[in-house]
């Protein structure tokens, strides 16, 4: 490598080194209210409809978009 770009990344990494770390706010309390079998329900049933419904169309009309036309 070239003296020029050595010294670019030696003052990329430099300036890496004096930013600032942000830390998570991590509790370990209970939670303030337990979820009901309804909560779960909605949830479960959104995640199903947002990622597996449409890649399951996808799946089952794959022939459909190899065809050329």
């Amino acid at each position: 490598m070239s003296l020029p770009a050595v010294q670019l990344l030696r003052g990329l990494t430099g300036l890496a080194r004096r930013l600032p770390v942000q830390r998570a706010q991590m509790h370990s309390k209970p939670p303030r209210e337990e979820l009901g079998t309804m909560d779960v329900a909605v949830g479960l049933t959104a995640c199903f409809l947002c990622c597996l419904l449409p890649s399951g169309w996808v799946l089952s009309h794959l022939e459909s978009y190899k065809k050329r036309e």
